[in-house]
């Protein structure tokens, strides 16, 4: 079945990696910007990083039929350097015309320091001033729901956003309802130790409903598994679950979203070879 991974840090894995998810039916993924695994010591780095994301690996994924998208900003664990953060963003603008790019991503906070907060107010209102989609990281702390819940107040801060345009990730049970509840679309990360399971993950789509929810692999350089959308999608088949459900988690409803960018297509493949927002 094929499926549209929308969190996948695929400059951390192996050309291995993605023949295995192109084996498993991954027309399109969606890369945002990530922490290197240490903070970066000037914007320059971030130049090169941009370079690779919209020119190196698109290429890299289209050997394999993949669609490669990604989301441009600084990351939410280099937030707290506030110059760092500015000059960022200042160089973000001459990349944003790149066909790859659809938006500014994965923003948000990581501990929610003031300095956090500022920079992230101030990623979401370059968005809007530049009229980009959104995708958002929420923080991992030990109380989940709090960094959630500073997450949506900031972004409620801002009248004119529109939620239908703004992917909220990293959901998790306690977290859903308060982002469906305001009109952001929200994703659940499938991780083998830590975030969701599949299993989880299942249990919050039944609980719910599959409207405005994603599921992703957010494969990155620590323990993540690239195919885990289809491992999601057998799991769902063994609970029971319909194929028509399975395939509007991992492909409509990604698609959907995705689609909101004119950039946004899927590969042509018969009738369904379809231009996402034509």
């Amino acid at each position: 079945m094929e499926y549209i991974d929308l969190h996948a840090h695929m400059v951390s894995r192996t050309t291995d990696d993605y023949q295995q998810m192109a084996l498993t039916g991954c027309v399109a993924v969606t890369e945002p910007a990530f922490w290197a695994g240490w903070d970066r010591s000037s914007a320059d780095g971030f130049e090169d990083y941009f370079r690779q994301l919209t020119t190196f690996e698109p290429a890299r994924a289209a050997q394999y039929g993949i669609q490669h998208y990604t989301w441009l900003c600084l990351n939410p664990k280099e937030g707290e350097d506030r110059e760092l953060a500015r000059e960022v963003l200042r160089r973000i603008p001459k990349y944003l015309d790149r066909p790859n790019v659809l938006g500014i991503g994965e923003i948000g906070m990581n501990r929610v320091t003031r300095n956090e907060i500022e920079t992230f107010r101030d990623h979401v209102a370059f968005a809007l001033e530049q009229h980009q989609m959104i995708h958002i990281h929420t923080p991992h702390l030990e109380d989940k729901y709090k960094g959630t819940r500073a997450t949506i107040d900031v972004l409620l801060e801002f009248p004119d956003l529109d939620p239908s345009r703004v992917m909220v990730d990293h959901a998790e049970e306690h977290t859903v309802e308060m982002i469906l509840d305001n009109g952001f679309w929200t994703g659940l990360t499938l991780y083998p130790q830590t975030k969701v399971s599949p299993e989880r993950a299942i249990d919050i789509i039944e609980e719910h409903g599959p409207e405005r929810i994603c599921v992703a692999s957010a494969c990155d350089w620590g323990p993540s598994v690239p195919v885990a959308v289809p491992q999601f999608a057998l799991a769902m088949r063994r609970r029971g679950h319909s194929e028509e459900l399975i395939r509007q988690v991992i492909y409509s409803n990604p698609a959907a979203f995705l689609g909101q960018s004119p950039k946004f297509r899927l590969p042509a493949r018969g009738q369904e070879a379809v231009v996402a927002n034509a």
